[in-house]
């Protein structure tokens, strides 16, 4: 159903052009949108309208209309005055509220639509046969974020995301469930994921700042056709787990750039136990304390370079070589040599991906 305030906007609008007082209610004789500043029309007057088979009638000095939805009374128009400038102007105001009305059904077909692609809900020929049918383009590029907001039921979150793209109808914006929302954006034929990623860091600053909501954002691999939605909504959202798990650092996460993360979080958890038992025996990496893994990790970003890593430590040369000795002696491994440091950096990945799957099993 149409919300009373684009209803309102619309009448309001109307009455300033032609200076006549409109009101509309619902079927039950609710108010739904006026511009009628004294006594409303009377609730049982509407009543009698809505069941007799007329589609307009005078009464109590202003005509009344039937606006249908399918054939069905939906709402009731009544236009001040009983002559025929109130009957032609009452005309009008119903001819541009069922089309509102058509177009918010549309609307509505066409995100139920994208809904069911990204579900993987449609056959392939259902798909195309209905995407004709709704004049949507069939081949266009496309791609897909997925936006987590961290409240649920985040309702600004969702109508700014719908604000900043209210100028195209070619784009989509859903909500698959309380904390996430899709956007489906079409791209032009000469755009790449340089603007794919320029348009996440729009969406992380203006939802960071104007709503006020902390979120995270996910995307698949641009596509051609649209039956692959759903290839890039699965992408996209494996992005955002495998995000949470590796990158928890980072608010954009695109699947193109996972890396080995994307293949660990494919892995089954006997392989991956298996694989950590052979590495490290009974000595598992989350016993290594805080200190000992904040020197791994920053040896590592600093591609094993011992110098530039002491320096940001804010340590002698020695004292790090002796941390790094003291872990080989522990796990044997030595990271200073790139076969050990590569094992040991897959280890920590795997071992993250371990506590993450146990947290989240239910």
């Amino acid at each position: 159903m149409i919300s009373g305030q684009v209803i309102q906007n619309a009448i309001d609008e109307l009455k300033a052009i032609t200076r006549v007082d409109l009101c509309v209610l619902d079927t039950d004789g609710n108010q739904v949108a006026t511009t009628f500043t004294d006594e409303q029309p009377d609730v049982s007057s509407i009543e009698l309208f809505v069941q007799s088979p007329a589609d307009s009638q005078v009464m109590q000095g202003c005509h009344f209309f039937k606006i249908m939805d399918n054939q069905i009374p939906e709402y009731v128009l009544v236009a001040r005055g009983n002559g025929e400038d109130g009957y032609m102007i009452g005309k009008i105001a119903v001819s541009e509220l069922h089309n509102l009305m058509v177009a918010y059904h549309e609307k509505q077909d066409r995100n139920s639509f994208i809904q069911n692609v990204l579900m993987d809900n449609m056959l392939l020929v259902d798909i195309y046969n209905r995407a004709k049918k709704l004049h949507i383009d069939i081949e266009a590029k496309r791609v897909v974020y997925l936006i987590e907001t961290k409240q649920e039921q985040d309702s600004s979150a969702l109508e700014l995301v719908r604000t900043l793209f209210a100028g195209s109808s070619r784009d989509f914006i859903t909500a698959v469930d309380e904390k996430n929302i899709i956007l489906v954006k079409e791209l032009k034929p000469e755009e790449g994921y340089e603007t794919v990623e320029q348009t996440a860091k729009m969406l992380l600053d203006m939802l960071n700042s104007e709503a006020m909501s902390k979120v995270r954002i996910a995307y698949g691999t641009m596509i051609s056709e649209i039956r692959f939605l759903s290839k890039s909504y699965k992408e996209a959202k494996m992005a955002l787990d495998v995000g949470k798990i590796f990158y928890e650092e980072k608010s954009i996460i695109a699947y193109n750039t996972l890396g080995i993360g994307r293949l660990i979080y494919q892995l089954p958890i006997p392989l991956c136990e298996m694989f950590m038992n052979e590495v490290f025996g009974g000595e598992l990496p989350e016993s290594l304390d805080d200190e000992t893994l904040m020197t791994i990790n920053k040896f590592f970003e600093n591609s094993l370079n011992v110098s530039e890593t002491s320096r940001q430590l804010y340590i002698h040369r020695n004292t790090l070589v002796y941390r790094l000795e003291k872990i080989q002696k522990s796990t044997g491994l030595d990271v200073r040599v790139f076969e050990d440091a590569l094992t040991f950096r897959i280890a920590l990945m795997v071992s993250n991906y371990m506590k993450y799957m146990e947290r989240n099993t239910f």
